[in-house]
């Protein structure tokens, strides 16, 4: 028995863009292309909610799970096409936008509200 691959971003990486060299997709991976494929998967992911209550879109049968999570992963792969073709460090780059949010949602004004940022200049 092989011991099962680790799972990692770099791995994941590696994988797409092998998949993309192997098939000489990187002519049509263009930064507009790729963020337009994604936004057209990201609606799929949205296709599926479409008409359901907030219960409904919450208790997912595993059938479900299973279409969105093709969705997701679609979205996914592609955002992290995106990534790759401008030189983005996709985990600093979510790291530091975390830092600016905590900034902008301070804990003690934020709790418990979805008022935006704005809302709490003074």
């Amino acid at each position: 028995m092989t011991e099962p691959q680790q799972d990692s971003l770099a791995n994941l990486r590696a994988r797409i863009n092998q998949f993309v060299a192997e098939r000489e997709w990187d002519q049509f991976h263009t930064p507009k292309n790729l963020a337009m494929a994604m936004i057209v998967e990201a609606a799929e992911v949205v296709e599926h909610f479409q008409w359901d209550t907030p219960q409904e879109s919450a208790a997912l049968s595993d059938e479900r799970k299973i279409e969105i999570g093709h969705e997701l992963a679609d979205t996914f792969v592609y955002l992290l096409r995106i990534a790759e073709v401008c030189g983005i460090d996709l985990i600093a780059a979510a790291n530091a936008k975390i830092d600016l949010n905590a900034k902008k949602y301070p804990v003690e004004k934020a709790r418990g509200s979805n008022a935006k940022y704005t809302a709490y200049q003074e």
